[in-house]
């Protein structure tokens, strides 16, 4: 079943995962994305503020984008989104963490331009297995209202 606009209330939409991201994935991903020596090399990072190897933010926000599309934005009516409102980093993640992802719907209206869809706007919060946030996003998508989706797929 495709989500429509109609689907998203605003209050607690779900929790995802958990995701577990390996040391090997955290470097690959730094050294192609953000080679900074906290991401790559374990003794300079303990002399960073982070105390240790963590994983880039960027890739933190990739991990997370990806819980939200295998949870609920593959399966819907996703027209994309406008860009990020808000992105904080709030702790380091470390090699073999697992990831959970909480995801509120913090408003639903319909677009006053294009009054076929409607902004639905998320925020995420991603935690470590001992709860601790690592990671929020507060991020609109524009999303099908259900007669349009439902006349586009009987067309």
């Amino acid at each position: 079943m495709t989500l429509t606009f109609e689907d998203f209330k605003p209050g607690h939409l779900g929790t995802f995962g958990p995701r577990h991201v390996t040391r090997e994935e955290m470097l690959a991903f730094a050294a192609e994305f953000d080679p900074q020596p906290m991401h790559l090399d374990e003794e300079a990072a303990k002399h960073s503020m982070l105390k240790g190897l963590s994983g880039s933010g960027w890739h933190l926000g990739s991990v997370m984008m990806r819980m939200m599309f295998d949870g609920f934005i593959g399966r819907t009516a996703s027209l994309g989104s406008p860009g990020i409102n808000e992105l904080r980093w709030l702790a380091p993640f470390r090699p073999g963490d697992d990831l959970t992802l909480d995801v509120d719907v913090t408003e639903a209206r319909v677009s006053r331009s294009r009054p076929e869809t409607g902004i639905v706007t998320f925020k995420g919060v991603i935690r470590n297995a001992a709860g601790q946030a690592l990671c929020e996003m507060v991020s609109p998508i524009i999303v099908r209202r259900r007669a349009v989706a439902a006349s586009e797929q009987s067309a």
